[in-house]
């Protein structure tokens, strides 16, 4: 092959991104700086960072025979899973709480305590006289936990009988218009009404208060 039908194929091998010295592959400095890093010696424990080709960040923790890789951002996501998964009123000097049990999660989300440790204020507030103090006031959140559900329902309720909405069927396409049931005047006069009074009673009741009404 002539010299001239060299040169045109390799300008074509160029175009076509298949030449030898672009198929190449070459090792530059981040490359060796990263194989350097990647044969280092590290400790049991040592924990350092990594990047990417990419620009992405890792975190790197040497473990007894292998090392741990996550994203330098994970620890923020795992601290906010911790926080979740918390029991900040736990009574131990050293919490030992998993929450894995049902009654753990429900107590956590009441006192912020495991079920066991709850049962052991319990017990320490009985033994101080004090437990139906401690019974009342807890009957009495939950009660008003109650009613602000209840609350959100009545104004949920209002905005479906008193609002029209359109609807569309996926299968054919057709739009479906409702209508209001009633007009929001004619909601406050009946429901809401009926809710007010409702919700006056049961505050009177929860505090103890008489009612001539009823």
């Amino acid at each position: 092959m002539s010299k001239k039908l060299q040169n045109i194929k390799a300008v074509q091998q160029m175009l076509d991104g298949t030449h030898k010295f672009q198929t190449k592959k070459i090792v530059g400095f981040s490359d060796a700086e990263k194989k350097s890093k990647q044969s280092e010696h590290h400790d049991v424990g040592d924990i350092w960072e990594e990047t990417d080709s990419n620009g992405n960040v890792y975190i790197i923790e040497q473990r007894d025979g292998f090392r741990i890789r996550k994203t330098k951002n994970s620890n923020i996501f795992q601290s906010v899973r911790d926080e979740l998964r918390a029991f900040p009123n736990c009574r131990k000097d050293v919490c030992t709480c998993v929450g894995t049990h049902q009654l753990d999660q429900q107590m956590r989300n009441i006192h912020g305590m495991c079920f066991d440790c709850v049962i052991e204020m319990e017990h320490e507030l009985k033994s101080a006289g004090k437990y139906d103090e401690y019974e009342q006031d807890k009957i009495r959140k939950n009660a008003l936990a109650w009613l602000r559900d209840a609350e959100r329902d009545v104004e949920l309720l209002k905005q479906t009988y008193t609002e029209s909405a359109k609807f569309v069927s996926n299968s054919q396409g057709i739009t479906e218009t409702w209508t209001a049931k009633m007009t929001p005047q004619e909601f406050e006069e009946t429901v809401q009404k009926e809710w007010d009074k409702f919700k006056e009673n049961f505050i009177k009741r929860l505090n103890g208060e008489s009612n001539e009404n009823n």
